[in-house]
């Protein structure tokens, strides 16, 4: 019985695995055939937004026999009515060609990009060569020499010349492709008004014909704007010379400037060397006075005699006896100035005693005696 009954549950386990993977293959398959569907409605309603935007008269037939189908709870007594497989496929044709034309469009615009891309890159290469080449000749005709020490006293008038001329040429190929510019807007003019009267006299033009015209209108317009862009082209490369000509003639006002300063320090070194020339003169003048005195006393050094022993005693002698007789007369001559110095006070004070009129005779004597020393 229990075998029996184990047996039983292991066929119901086993027919309820294969019923959940029924369901699960059948799940796997709606969602395939759901997203069928939502493909075939997103390209339906692509087609219907398509026809949307076309005219009425190409989209009426169209949009009629898609009506039914589109038109939601619209039945017939029988049951709704849907597109057939031919509908279906004519619906795919439409949308492939037109996923085509849209893609050889993007395609289209993608390479005018990519061609619009090319030709910038080749306008800057070649406005950055046509810079390199007016830096290397500005170089080598200018600022080589400005940086060779012995032309810097170069007149600026020559740079200036130099940017004038570049200038010039600058403006004269401006010109000459403004003339060419408007040489070819009249053979465009001439050419439309050709191809109006040719479109005019239609009767006897082909389709070879308009190709013709189309083509060389085709060139036409390519060389205008080759030539618009170059205009465009050479009046940013004025304005760049320009920029580069105010910055050159401030570099230039700065050189002057400098070389106007070295100019006044050379001029002050100058009168500085003439002054040490002049006091190098003077001093060799001194020298010369020098030497000559010195010789002068040479001579005199080797004519000298040195005196005898015994004169040169005696004069020692004499020389000593006489600062001797120089001190004591030093000596008597500050006694006497003391003894006048008493002898004034004591005659101050008799003539203030005695009122100056009746002086002894013996001070009288004194005064005569010290008056006649």
């Amino acid at each position: 019985m229990v075998s029996l009954a184990t047996m039983a549950e292991t066929t119901e386990d086993g027919e309820i695995n294969r019923d959940e993977k029924q369901v699960v293959g059948l799940v796997e398959d709606l969602k395939r055939s759901n997203a069928v569907l939502q493909a075939e409605i997103d390209m339906f309603e692509r087609y219907i937004t398509g026809l949307d935007l076309q005219p009425q008269s190409e989209n009426y037939e169209t949009s009629s026999q898609m009506e039914i189908a589109t038109s939601p709870g619209r039945k017939t007594k029988a049951k709704q009515q849907l597109l057939t497989l031919e509908q279906k496929c004519d619906v795919a044709k439409s949308m492939h060609k037109q996923m085509t034309e849209d893609l050889k469009r993007a395609k289209d615009l993608s390479e005018r990009e990519l061609d619009n891309y090319k030709a910038t890159l080749e306008e800057a290469d070649i406005h950055l060569a046509e810079v390199k080449k007016e830096c290397c000749q500005f170089d080598r005709d200018i600022g080589k020499a400005l940086r060779d020490k012995k032309s810097v006293t170069m007149s600026a008038e020559k740079v200036i010349r130099y940017i004038e001329d570049k200038v010039k040429a600058k403006e004269s190929l401006i010109e000459k492709l403004h003339q060419k510019n408007a040489a070819l807007l009249a053979y465009k003019k001439k050419l439309q008004i050709q191809l109006k009267q040719q479109e005019e006299m239609g009767e006897g033009l082909t389709a070879l014909d308009f190709e013709q015209l189309k083509f060389g209108n085709m060139k036409c317009r390519k060389l205008l704007d080759e030539q618009n862009l170059r205009r465009v082209e050479l009046k940013l490369l004025t304005g760049k010379t320009l920029h580069v000509l105010n910055s050159n003639k401030e570099k230039l006002q700065t050189l002057t400037h400098e070389s106007d300063m070295l100019s006044s320090d050379t001029a002050l070194r100058a009168k500085l060397l003439m002054k040490f020339e002049e006091e190098t003169k003077q001093a060799e003048e001194e020298r010369n006075k020098a030497e000559v005195l010195n010789r002068k006393l040479r001579a005199q050094l080797t004519d000298f005699h040195v005196p005898h022993v015994l004169q040169y005693i005696k004069v020692k002698e004499s020389h000593v006896q006489l600062k001797k007789s120089v001190k004591e007369w030093e000596r008597k001559v500050e006694i006497a100035e003391m003894a006048l110095k008493t002898y004034s006070k004591s005659w101050d004070k008799l003539r203030i005693t005695a009122g100056a009129r009746t002086v002894p005779t013996r001070y009288a004597a004194v005064d005569a005696g010290l008056y006649g020393f």
